[in-house]
């Protein structure tokens, strides 16, 4: 199973919070979590809020 850091990890490697990531985090933090997990998804949010990470879900396509 995958946990939250992981994939907090690739999307700030990258830049991007791809869908099927975004996904994973919902149901990730549907069920019980370490508080480093905790901490790494405050910071993805702050990077997405900051614009360094952008959440594929929310980009245009065109």
């Amino acid at each position: 199973m995958a946990l939250i850091r992981d994939v907090v990890q690739q999307a700030l490697a990258t830049g991007v919070l791809t869908v099927e990531a975004e996904n994973l985090l919902r149901q990730l933090l549907s069920m019980k979590y370490e508080q480093e997990d905790f901490r790494a998804f405050m910071t993805l949010q702050r990077a997405a809020m900051s614009g360094s990470v952008k959440q594929e879900s929310r980009l245009c396509r065109g």
